[in-house]
């Protein structure tokens, strides 16, 4: 039986995850999550991956959310469990160590786009159609696209979106701000992987500061993200990366990082 997520380290310091379902539109089965629960413990737990890409097979899909036909078949206490279990695999993948980049290869609707939205930066393919219509279905966004999408790009468009449930293609999603960068399909894989490399080309711990720093401080007021930031600037400090950093520029040589 072939993996529903495709795992792979390009580079021996980025980590590829692609979504392998094409002929569901890659849509979040329970055991697809279990495979992309158990490829995100497998890369946090490996201190030599310095970035995470997550794509999906194919141009049609990059996930078209819960997998509506396995739905069906279910309780309502099943569907809370799924919903519940979307969420928290969102969430385990916004908190991964490391920045992650969705390289978005196709169609993102309601758990697919919030999927993203827990990714540190979004590319698309210029193709791309992305919405949060859940409403049109009776529900509303429960794997955290009412609280993501909001942040991310104000509570008036992200009403706009979700109360409408209607899809926005690429260009308007990048003038949103829900995407940082559009490109070809063609180009979308080669370009997520030269970002992928320029990150992890950086200081592994710095990264991980960076990370932790903007993300905490944006659920709070600026004195204490303030603070926050300063604890975070101070662990680099002691770092044996932190004085290649300074020899590596005094001898104009690319450093070598270690994430020690």
């Amino acid at each position: 039986m072939a993996a529903l997520v495709d795992y792979q380290i390009k580079d021996g310091h980025i980590a590829i995850l692609t979504l392998n379902r094409p002929e569901a539109m890659n849509a979040m089965s329970k055991a697809l999550l279990d495979e992309l629960n158990d490829h995100v413990k497998t890369i946090n737990a490996n201190s030599s991956i310095r970035c995470t890409i997550i794509t999906a097979s194919g141009e049609k899909a990059f996930c078209a959310g819960a997998d509506l036909k396995e739905r069906k078949t279910m309780t309502q206490e099943q569907v809370i469990e799924t919903v519940n279990y979307i969420g928290e695999t969102i969430t385990t993948i916004e908190n991964m160590k490391m920045p992650v980049i969705a390289a978005i290869n196709g169609a993102a609707f309601g758990g697919g786009l919030e999927l993203a939205l827990g990714c540190d930066i979004r590319m698309a393919a210029d193709h791309v159609k992305m919405g949060l219509t859940e409403t049109s279905l009776a529900i509303i966004p429960g794997g955290g696209g009412t609280q993501r999408l909001s942040r991310l790009i104000g509570s008036g468009q992200a009403k706009r979106l979700i109360f409408t449930a209607k899809p926005v293609a690429s260009e308007e999603a990048l003038s949103l701000n829900m995407v940082e960068h559009v490109t070809s399909s063609e180009k979308l894989p080669k370009e997520a992987a030269e970002m992928a490399q320029t990150i992890a080309g950086n200081g592994p711990v710095a990264l991980r500061q960076a990370k932790l720093a903007i993300n905490k401080g944006l659920e709070t007021d600026i004195a204490t993200g303030l603070t926050i930031e300063h604890l975070s600037y101070k662990e680099t400090i002691p770092t044996e990366d932190r004085f290649e950093g300074l020899s590596a520029f005094k001898e104009k040589r690319k450093p070598d990082y270690q994430g020690k």
